[in-house]
Formats: structure tokens, sequence, C-alpha cells
């Protein structure tokens, strides 16, 4: 699950901050607009695709069995050249982020300050050695930064939480700021439907959470053909990841929306972060989430993003000829279950 948090849960990073940007005072509504998206909608497909494709392969391998062969192989490709866009995507903008938060930290030497693009870089090289250092190392990565960055932004957004209960008049000027600003119910829901594709950054997540599959433990019965147990325990990897992630979203969004000033929130940017750096009284914990999500951000985009299982394993399915397999049941990493064998 923190494999898959790597990419669903780093978007927590500037989630809050695309919402405040694009919906303004509406940004809570919006957010759960997102979540029942995710929770009705997103969660019970992927849950499908799971069941249907526990090896692995996601909702591609799905379409392409509706498709006849040369069709289905042309689509794979697309979509792939797709995955690909994302993949680069995904590191640039996070590695970004993350310098924006490093180059803010007050515990940043100031003699590095303004060489965003250098700092950039560094991080891009470092995620690139990752990738060279293999699956199994990444996970244990992904397991520490998971649990100690949702750690922390849970204190920061318990604090917000229990500023805004202690300080019933925030949610007084939020409501009337809403009110005077959107006045009718049905137009702010109509708003909120409007902004909704500028927030579903991390519904990406999904598709990487079942291309993991094969290193989800099962039962001692399970069968190639039918892994009972691999299915059980991806569909709750699906599960759980999903509920934190949106008890996160609804909470960050009300904190940052009704504690943080517009004006303070649109130069920031990212507003869990400002709301760590306006906090009344500063905590260490605080300072360790900006510092936090800084090395989360830039790890956004690891191998458990689709492009390392994920892409492998369409291409062997789609084509078989290309010299990828799989010898045998098990993770797919750099050393034997991905290896190439000489064409014939």
């Amino acid at each position: 699950m923190c494999l898959t948090g790597v990419d669903y849960f780093s978007t927590l990073g500037y989630q809050p901050g695309i919402a405040a940007l694009a919906a303004g005072l509406l940004s809570p509504i919006a957010t759960a607009v997102l979540v029942l998206v995710t929770l009705l909608g997103a969660l019970p497909v992927y849950r499908r695709v799971a069941a249907d494709s526990p090896h692995g392969e996601g909702s591609i391998a799905m379409l392409v069995r509706l498709l006849s062969y040369w069709q289905g192989k042309l689509f794979v490709l697309v979509l792939l050249g797709f995955a690909a866009t994302d993949f680069i995507i995904t590191v640039t903008l996070s590695a970004a982020d993350a310098t924006a938060h490093i180059d803010e930290n007050p515990f940043w030497p100031s003699a590095f300050k303004g060489h965003q693009v250098a700092v950039t870089l560094v991080l891009v090289a470092l995620l690139g050695g990752v990738f060279l250092k293999g699956f199994t190392e990444a996970i244990g990565i992904a397991v520490g930064l998971v649990v100690v960055y949702l750690g922390l932004n849970a204190i920061v957004v318990a604090d917000g939480l229990y500023r805004v209960i202690t300080h019933p008049t925030f949610v007084g000027d939020w409501t009337t700021a809403l009110t005077r600003q959107h006045g009718d119910p049905i137009v702010m829901i109509g708003i909120a439907l409007i902004v909704f594709p500028k927030l579903a950054l991390g519904l990406s997540g999904f598709e990487t959470g079942v291309a993991v599959m094969p290193h989800v433990q099962g039962d001692r019965g399970d069968t190639e053909e039918r892994p009972v147990g691999r299915i059980r325990g991806a569909k709750r990897l699906l599960t759980t990841a999903a509920v934190i992630m949106s008890v996160f979203l609804i909470t960050s969004s009300i904190v940052t929306t009704v504690l943080i000033p517009d004006s303070a929130s649109n130069r920031a940017g990212r507003p869990t972060a400002a709301r760590s750096r306006t906090s009344p009284t500063p905590t260490s914990a605080a300072r360790s989430a900006r510092c936090t999500t800084s090395r989360r951000s830039r790890s956004s985009g690891s191998p458990g993003r689709r492009p390392w299982p994920g892409c492998s394993t369409w291409c062997r399915a789609t084509f078989p000829g290309t010299g990828w397999r799989r010898p045998g049941p098990g993770p797919c990493d750099r050393s034997s279950s991905c290896s190439p064998r000489p064409p014939s």
C-alpha cells in the first residue's frame, strides 16, 4: 500500500493548493465531489479490475480483450505513450514542487536559495538512482516515507481542525463569504463539478495499486489461474488507500480554506505547507512536515508507478515476441523476473 501511496498520497503535497486556486471558497465542496467519485466510482471499478487481472496487467489488459489482434496492440502502444508522458510529467512536477518546499524551508542554506533548476535536476538524478537500485529497495524507501509523511500531515491537519473547532467564528466567516460570493447552492455544486477534472490528480494511483498485485501475498491454496487470496488482499489495499486519502483530502481542504487567508494561500500554492508556516505556535512537527513533503514529492514517480512493473507487464502480455518474459510467479525485479531472452 505504501508503494502505491508514493503515487497516490504524494498529491497531498499540492492537491489542497490546486483546489484552493481552482475553486476558492468552494474548495471543500469540490473536494467532497472528488471523494464521492473516488469512493463510489473509481474504487468499485478498480476492485473489479483487480479481480479480472490478478497478475498486474490492469485495466488496459481488460480493454485489449475487447479488440482484435492488431487493434489491441496499437491500442496498448497509444496508451503506453500516454503512460510514459504521465510518468515524465509526474517526475518533473513532483521534483519541482519538492524544490519549492526546500527553497522556502528556513533550514535550507541561504547560499543555495534561488537555484531552483539546479536543485530540481539533482532531485531527478536521485530518483534515477532509486530506479537503478531496484524494486525491492524502493519498497523499503516507500514504506518509510509514507509512514512519516502521513504521520506528520496528520499532526498538522489535527492541529488545524482543533483550531477550527475551538474558534467557531472561522467557520461562520467562511460560510458567510461563500454565500455572499455564490448564493445559490445549485450554482455552488455546478462550479464544483466544473473544476472537478483539475482535482483528479491522484486517481492514477488505483492503476498503480493493480500493477503491484504480483507483490501481494496470497493464500497457500492460490493458483496462478485464480489467486483468490491475492485478489482479496489487493482489494483491501485499494480500499484502505482510498479511505486514507479521502479523509486527508477532506480535512486538509477544510483546514486550508477556513484558516489560511486567500493571499497567503495564493502566494504559497501549497496550503498545507502554508498552514504549518502560518500556525500561531509553530511546532517541530510542522517543520518536519515541510521537510518530509519535499522528500515525498521528489519520490513520486519511483518504481512503484506503472511505468516499471506496469509497462513491462503490458509489453509481455501484448508483445510476447519482444523478448520480455517472467520465469515464474513472484516479484518483477530487475535481477530475474523481467529478464530479456535472446530473440528466436
